[in-house]
């Protein structure tokens, strides 16, 4: 049954309505439920890292419906973004965005000053550069606090393993942590999980997944008028240490997607990939990925990535199985317009089954869910599920830029901490990645360097 059905919703707001009332019965007899800030009706919000998608999900945070949510600080470590953001988020919300000066933080402490403005039950959102997730969750785990983190959450085995830890000890604090793989609430993608795990489409053998489009992900070498770990940190997706690269950033959300439909993990990457008439664009990506993924019951996920303009575009992902196939991505993340086929062939003629249209968007769904988990105080926790997406991201970004067979294994005890000093980097401070004399930077050299990436 779809979960837009509307005896569904009805039944979602009788149980959420009676929590409410349960909290207020309990309030009345003395016991004070700590399920959202001060026990009052509000929860505040802290914003960390006021880019695009940071304000984005700050944004869809404030669209909620199920209790008042109010913005209240937020840090960068650039004023123009910082400065954007806040007009952006501001436009139509005075009775959400209360954000005066005295709460806009800016440099690299100003998560910490920023967290400082919220109580128990309050959300941050971690919408930095990956490579800092580890070193602000920790911070959020320590003041008590609620998270929502953008993904990627990690770029390595060491930051995966460090992250997987941290997930264990915000549980233990019963704190509620979202991660920003939205697809896996959508309500679709959700019926769909469960008629492919029902065998509507019969065992799954092979995946594929499609994300083609201009260049992107690029930089030239650092102007003057800028240090070196700020420009690094600015065009965080030209450097792997700062996000993973254009590979995890762009990739991680049909990999973690059909890795979900299939019910595994990959367990071994086999990739490679090119860099082709760069002009003078210096950043550390490829232009194009091919990755095989090999699941432990020998199904294969295929995933072909490419970012060069005047190519032909493409953003999808599929599933076949030995009675059928399935769409679990169309043409990006949303609507995702899933269905299933009686066959291969993917024609209308074939197809059993698809969701109605139109469809929520999953961006407000995955916060939609997450505010009703720190209200109704549900257990919450996607951080490890995440922080391992995201190593199996890196795995397959590792196998093309190495040219080697990295395994599940190989990837989660791989040494290489790609931003060791990510809680102490100052804006003068060196960079994790020097820049050679000619102001290049390092790229990876599959066949030359098998164990590390560059």
């Amino acid at each position: 049954m779809s979960q837009n059905n509307p005896k569904h919703q009805s039944r979602r707001r009788f149980l959420r309505n009676s929590g409410r009332i349960v909290a207020a019965s309990a309030l009345t007899a003395g016991i004070a439920p700590n399920l959202y800030a001060a026990g009052g009706d509000t929860i505040k919000v802290a914003l960390i890292g006021c880019g695009g998608r940071g304000t984005g999900a700050a944004g869809d945070a404030l669209s909620v419906n199920n209790g008042q949510i109010k913005l209240v600080a937020m840090a960068d470590v650039f004023q123009h973004r910082l400065d954007n953001s806040y007009k952006n988020l501001s436009r139509g919300r005075s009775d959400q965005v209360d954000v005066p000066k005295d709460r806009q933080f800016l440099g690299f402490d100003a998560y910490k000053q920023a967290m400082d403005c919220l109580g128990k039950g309050d959300v941050v959102i971690l919408a930095t550069p990956p490579a800092f997730r580890w070193v602000h969750f920790t911070e959020a785990i320590k003041k008590g606090l609620n998270v929502f983190m953008e993904k990627p959450v990690t770029v390595d085995g060491p930051t995966t393993k460090r992250m997987i830890e941290l997930a264990k000890q915000a549980s233990e604090k019963n704190l509620k942590c979202g991660v920003g793989l939205m697809v896996r609430h959508c309500r679709g993608r959700r019926e769909l999980k469960q008629r492919i795990d029902n065998g509507e489409i019969g065992d799954i053998i092979l995946m594929r997944g499609y994300r083609m489009g201009g260049r992107a992900s690029t930089c030239r070498k650092k102007p003057d008028s800028i240090t070196e770990v700020l420009y690094q940190i600015q065009r965080f997706h030209s450097f792997i240490w700062a996000s993973g690269g254009m590979y995890n950033d762009y990739y991680i959300h049909q990999i973690d997607e059909l890795s979900w439909m299939k019910g595994a993990w990959p367990t071994e990457a086999h990739a490679l990939g090119g860099r082709h008439y760069r002009d003078d664009y210096v950043d550390q990506n490829l232009d194009t990925y091919d990755v095989e993924y090999t699941y432990p019951d020998g199904a294969r996920l295929f995933y072909q990535g490419r970012n060069m303009s005047g190519c032909k575009g493409g953003f999808s992902s599929f599933v076949h199985g030995t009675k059928g196939s399935a769409i679990v991505s169309k043409s990006g993340h949303t609507p995702g317009k899933v269905c299933t086929y009686k066959d291969q062939n993917m024609a209308d003629a074939n197809i059993v089954w698809r969701y109605p249209q139109p469809e929520r968007s999953p961006y407000r769904l995955e916060w939609v869910d997450l505010i009703e988990a720190i209200r109704d105080d549900k257990p919450y926790n996607e951080v490890e599920r995440g922080a391992i997406a995201s190593m199996v991201s890196s795995m397959g970004r590792m196998a093309a830029h190495t040219g080697q067979v990295i395994t599940y294994d190989q990837m989660l005890n791989c040494p290489h901490e790609l931003a060791p000093d990510a809680d102490k980097l100052t804006n003068d401070g060196p960079a994790p990645v020097p820049a050679n004399e000619d102001g290049t930077y390092p790229v990876p050299k599959p066949g030359i360097l098998k164990d590390r990436e560059y």
